[in-house]
Formats: C-alpha cells, structure tokens, sequence
C-alpha cells in the first residue's frame, strides 16, 4: 500500500473496538471522523493524549466530528486499563494488535528508539510530566515499541481531508490543531 493523501479516498477495513466487534471504516463515518492512530494503550503519553481527547471531546462533537482512536492493544489491555481507572470513554479505542491497520495505512514504525524520539526528548519528557501529574503512569508494553502515530481526517463521503504521518512521536497535531483543521 502507498500512503494515503489528502482527497484519496480511506480504505475500508473491518476492526474490532474495546467493546464491540465487526465495524467497517466506512460504514461508521458521519460528519467529520478523526482516525488517531497512537501506539498503545500502556504508553504514558499514548494515554495522556486518550485522556485529553475525551475530556476536550464535546470540542469535537460541536465541529460535527467524531474521534476514533487506533491502538495496538489488545482487547484485553483496554479493557484492564480502562476499567481500572472507571474510564468510560465518549469515542472507541480501535483494537489492532496484529497492526493490520497500521499496514493498511502505511504507518510504518521508527528504525529504532533514538530515532522515535529524535530531536523532541525534551518535548517527550515535559508530556511525560504532564501525564505523570494527572495520574498515568507505564503499563505493559505491547506491539512494536518504535511505532510512529498518525492522524487522519475523513469526510463523511470517504475523501481523506488531513494527513499526518509523524516522523518522531511528537510529530503529532495538538487537539487545538486538529479543532481548527476541521
């Protein structure tokens, strides 16, 4: 697969969420639809950023837009995490372990940890900060640790409207950023 450009249209694939099972990329798009493709549910910026989007999600649902995020988590690691911290979401952690989506898409993972995190420790320790104060702390490690995120922004039609492939791990739009991209 190439990766994806604005105005392609996204692929259709079926996953799997924490909770439910068999949904299809194209078939729950409505309005706009943020695909928010982070690295695991154990990473403690991973789940700061999770935290963030639900706590700013009524931001979203004002632009008309919902917020999908794709982890490589297991099942069973989101829903271990989320019960244990009485964490109901507004918007579902797409579970992808064996990282076909992350295939399909073209996200492909850094060539190693340095690089993941080339140029932005500072940045990385300073959200870690942040994550630590508001009570997230590592969990279990889980798929490819070097992974790299990625956002993507869907029309309703299918059309892809935004794109970010991230070349470290805070190469990443803020969701101040992504509110006024839509």
């Amino acid at each position: 697969m190439t990766r994806i450009n604005v105005g392609d249209s996204f692929p259709e694939f079926e996953f799997d969420t924490a909770y439910k099972d068999g949904l299809n990329s194209l078939k729950i798009l409505k309005g706009k639809t943020i695909f928010w493709v982070l690295r695991y549910i154990g990473c403690t910026v991973c789940r700061y950023d999770v935290h963030m989007i639900a706590k700013r999600y009524d931001e979203f649902i004002k632009k008309n837009a919902q917020v999908f995020v794709v982890m490589q988590s297991d099942r069973e690691h989101l829903q271990k995490d989320l019960n244990s911290t009485n964490t109901i979401l507004p918007f579902e952690i797409i579970s992808d372990p064996k990282q076909k989506i992350y295939e399909l898409l073209d996200i492909f993972p850094a060539s190693s940890m340095e690089e993941l995190a080339d140029g932005v420790m500072d940045q990385l320790k300073e959200k870690g900060m942040k994550a630590r104060e508001a009570g997230f702390s590592h969990g279990d490690y889980e798929g490819n640790e070097q992974q790299l995120p990625a956002l993507f922004i869907v029309e309703e039609d299918g059309r892809v409207s935004y794109v970010n492939y991230a070349k470290n791990i805070m190469d990443m739009p803020t969701i101040d950023d992504v509110l006024s991209i839509l």
